[in-house]
């Protein structure tokens, strides 16, 4: 079935409630139990904001992860989990996410955990909106761990995770997951340095075993760590090779760059859909529901409306909840301020 013309969605983080940060610094006080009944509650209050807000699409708000895919790495085999940051003062920067040491095969036999997640979304959303899982790439996966004898850089390390992902992605989609989307900010980051091309390649047999089951996307953007970014902030050099990913739609990070580069929505229109963002954040301006209407209506000058979506720039985890909110409920009455002038 086709998608709703200029439908609203998220990335897939939402931010923690208080005391569940305040439990995972304290888990050696709970038990399983107690543990479970938190990941359902916190499961229950993002998606309780999501469906208040009126989106079209939501997710879990990956509130049983740390970070949109920092928790992974406890899923995995062959590797010694970092101890300590390795900047622990000081401005907030990427160098104080330290890198995993590799001892052995890698490998995930239990999975990664994202079939848990959905079926646990599923159980706990109310019906009518499009329920989406998001799943963070090998590329992207391989930027924590630390080459060795045995892989000796990034892409060995990348080729090493690819079917580990890949698999996950299948489990994913038998379990029912109509809607997913493979996060690959490493490869935006980086597009300007390396052989995107070889990034494409990456990405599409990672993808391979379930394109045409279900709706698929991947994520662009220039990194989110504390509200600060890490890569060239351009998409002028992944296009037009990234048009060559096996998707349904690409989302982009528009309202953090003032929409710079909006034009390039036109090109990618031609392939597939696209997702724009016009949520901003890492900015605490609570966009109005006039600012979003007036983006929705600019991106309308190119690309059309049944090829286009409206989403926050990222994931929402490292914006305060209060804010996150008010910018998605003035995020879908900016888009349905738009549909009304066109009937749709």
């Amino acid at each position: 079935m086709q998608p709703r013309p200029l439908r609203t969605t998220v990335i897939g983080s939402y931010p923690f409630p208080g005391w569940l940060e305040f439990a995972a610094e304290n888990l050696s006080r709970f038990g399983a139990d107690d543990i479970a009944e938190m990941q359902s509650d916190a499961v229950t209050v993002a998606v309780a904001d999501q469906v208040a807000a009126g989106l079209d699409v939501i997710t879990d708000g990956e509130q049983t992860r740390f970070d949109f895919n920092l928790s992974f790495y406890g899923h995995l085999q062959g590797i010694e989990l970092e101890a300590a940051s390795p900047r622990q003062f000081g401005p907030p920067a990427h160098d104080q996410r330290g890198k995993h040491r590799v001892t052995g095969e890698l490998a995930a036999p239990n999975g990664l955990g994202t079939v848990a997640e959905f079926e646990r979304l599923r159980r706990l959303a109310p019906q009518g909106p499009t329920l989406k899982a998001s799943v963070p790439g090998p590329y992207t996966m391989s930027g924590r761990l630390l080459p060795n004898a045995q892989y000796a850089d990034r892409y060995a390390l990348t080729e090493a995770l690819l079917p580990i992902i890949r698999n996950e992605l299948e489990q994913l989609v038998a379990a029912g997951c109509r809607e997913v989307t493979v996060d690959e900010p490493s490869m935006s980051c980086y597009a300007y340095r390396e052989d995107r091309r070889r990034l494409v390649d990456i990405f599409n047999r990672t993808v391979e075993p379930i394109v045409g089951k279900c709706r698929l996307a991947t994520h662009l953007c220039f990194g989110n760590f504390k509200g600060h970014a890490v890569g060239l902030r351009r998409y002028a050099p992944m296009f037009p090779d990234f048009l060559e990913m096996q998707v349904d739609e690409i989302h982009l990070e528009m309202a953090n760059r003032e929409y710079a580069e909006l034009a390039v929505i036109e090109q990618i229109a031609r392939r597939t859909d696209v997702c724009v963002g016009v949520i901003d954040v890492k900015s605490y301006y609570l966009e109005t529901v006039d600012d979003v209407a007036a983006r929705v209506r600019e991106s309308l000058q190119y690309a059309p409306a049944e090829r286009l979506s409206f989403a926050p720039d990222c994931g929402l985890s490292q914006t305060a909840r209060w804010a996150a909110r008010q910018k998605l409920a003035n995020l879908v009455a900016g888009v349905e301020m738009v549909r009304q002038e066109l009937k749709l």
